[in-house]
């Protein structure tokens, strides 16, 4: 069995991005989550039978052999599907375009374009096989670039989403239904909340940039809420919105922020919150009783959020142990040894960085009973560095795709530091204790939290959370 899935909570670009995999994969089968964003709900409900969409519990008992992933790169938003898959043999190919997300599932062949939709790439495949798709399908993958590319205003957007978009038309897709499935202030209910939600906000200058914020509590869920985010954010035209809504039945507090600033990433400040998305629309949900509390400190905190993301300066070794490219490889070896290493940058007679030299590499000489021969005739020349300022999501897509476990720093031509797979690892493990900081920050977390077994992981139990409100 092969089947086509996408993250869950499915908006309008995953359902189109499954939509147009179908052609590049006709022999799969599309999957769909147990949960539809409101956004696209209007859509898959009209589109149900065309789509014809399985249910996870159908793969119970199936043995799968492939799976095409789209829209996500993150196993833990596919973990319904594959809680009802037996095996675990089966292959993976992605096609995302989050490339801040996480890298994690195994084996994955991953197919990453920085386009505005992530329809478009599928699209764009489409277009260089020769393959049209038919109105309905050309419609809905429509709708799925309209969407995530804010109707082609966001800052991401590409020259090909313009071209895919233009394709699709030609396709006979309905742009009366396009603007249809996203006519944002549908319903009475919206407009009221809209303009409830409008005279709570609050304006700002934090570090340079215009923010606003607003607060409103409901009694429960609406489904429009993101839609009337998206209108404020379009009327105020600010850098940063963050609109918070209590939803009172559940006893969450629910955060959404839209973004059109290059250099604050939305998706990594929820994520301090459990939360993700793109860098310029992210949302995060936070279980509270306290909702008022938990605002007023975030706005106190607001300057830290907006500080610069986690670099290399911030987890790398500054004192580095090197090889000089003139020593044998026996020598090399001996102090590889002594000091526990598994490789070490090696330096040319001025000091500046030549290569790399790894137990592999000196392997290679052992087997060539060519110990005596210098460090420079077996050391990788080829290298990948990075320097002080670079950021930690960079870090981790280096040592993912090069298959590296050492990063040497290097600004102006001299080694400054070195990155292990080490030091990384330290800091994800950080980042339980970075959640949990941010959380006692809000007043989220009884006392003894940090002591709280069923703190595990990024996840943080129900039975650590305050339940009352202070």
């Amino acid at each position: 069995m092969k089947i086509i899935v996408g993250h869950t909570n499915m908006d309008l670009d995953c359902i189109g991005s499954i939509v147009l995999a179908r052609y590049l994969f006709p022999d799969y089968l599309p999957v769909k989550s147990r949960l539809i964003h409101p956004v696209a709900m209007n859509l898959h409900n009209m589109y149900k039978n065309h789509l014809s969409f399985l249910n996870p519990k159908e793969l119970d008992g199936k043995n799968v052999s492939r799976i095409v992933v789209v829209d996500t790169r993150t196993s833990g938003r596919i973990s319904e599907y594959l809680s009802h898959i037996d095996n675990d043999d089966y292959e993976v190919e992605v096609f995302d375009h989050h490339p801040a997300d996480s890298k994690d599932i195994p084996n994955a062949i991953i197919n990453e374009k920085s386009y505005g939709a992530n329809t478009t790439q599928l699209g764009e495949r489409l277009m260089a096989l020769g393959i049209r798709v038919g109105s309905e399908d050309a419609t809905i993958a429509l709708s799925g670039i309209y969407a995530d590319t804010g109707n082609f205003t966001h800052q991401n957007v590409h020259k090909k989403d313009f071209e895919v978009a233009s394709w699709l038309i030609d396709c006979g897709a309905d742009l009366k239904l396009v603007s249809h499935f996203l006519q944002p202030l549908k319903r009475k209910l919206q407009i009221s909340l809209f303009h409830q939600v409008l005279n709570t906000i609050e304006y700002k200058n934090i570090q340079g940039h215009f923010v606003i914020t607003s607060y409103t509590e409901l009694e429960e869920e609406s489904k429009g809420i993101n839609a009337v985010v998206e209108k404020i954010f379009e009327v105020e035209n600010a850098g940063v919105y963050l609109a918070f809504f209590y939803i009172k039945k559940r006893k969450k507090l629910l955060i959404v922020g839209r973004n059109q600033k290059q250099n604050i990433r939305l998706n990594e400040i929820m994520a301090e919150f459990g939360g993700g998305g793109h860098h310029q629309a992210a949302s995060a949900i936070i279980k509270t009783e306290n909702a008022p509390l938990v605002y007023r400190n975030l706005l106190s905190l607001l300057d830290r959020m907006f500080s610069p993301a986690y670099t290399a300066a911030d987890l790398m070794t500054e004192e580095v142990f090197t090889l000089k490219s003139d020593m044998s490889l026996m020598d090399a070896s001996k102090e590889l040894e002594n000091a526990s290493f598994t490789g070490a940058p090696v330096v040319n007679e001025n000091g500046r960085l030549a290569g790399f030299l790894t137990l592999r590499d000196i392997m290679k000489g052992r087997r060539a009973d060519q110990m005596r021969a210098p460090v420079k005739a077996y050391m990788t020349r080829k290298l990948v560095t990075i320097n002080s300022s670079s950021t930690v999501r960079e870090i981790d897509e280096l040592m993912l795709e090069n298959n590296i476990g050492h990063l040497p720093v290097v600004d102006d031509d001299a080694i400054t530091g070195i990155v292990t797979r080490h030091d990384y690892l330290n800091f994800k493990r950080g980042e339980r204790k970075r959640r949990i900081l941010t959380y006692e920050r809000f007043g989220l977390l009884k006392k003894d939290a940090t002591k709280c077994d069923e703190i595990e992981g990024l996840k943080i139990a129900d039975s650590c959370l305050v339940s009352e409100p202070h």
